[in-house]
């Protein structure tokens, strides 16, 4: 199982599965990350905190623990 957390810089993926629960889950969903979604990984911070991506033509920036939910293929 690969994450969005260990993609790397300048590669783009594709949404496999998302993991979580609740009100967890549906924060992901509402930002546009969905099954079958592509998304670019645009810059990593020097630890690894915060990622920027994009994902539907928009940026957004995840913590850790949210990219590590989102399951990539």
């Amino acid at each position: 199982m690969k994450t969005l957390r260990q993609v790397g810089v300048g590669q783009t993926v594709t949404v496999k599965r998302l993991y979580g629960e609740g009100p967890v889950k549906r924060r992901i969903m509402d930002m546009g990350i969905t099954k079958g979604v592509q998304i670019y990984v645009r810059k990593v911070a020097p630890l690894g905190d915060p990622i920027e991506v994009t994902v539907r033509d928009y940026e957004l920036s995840l913590r850790k623990v949210d990219a590590e939910m989102i399951e990539v293929e």
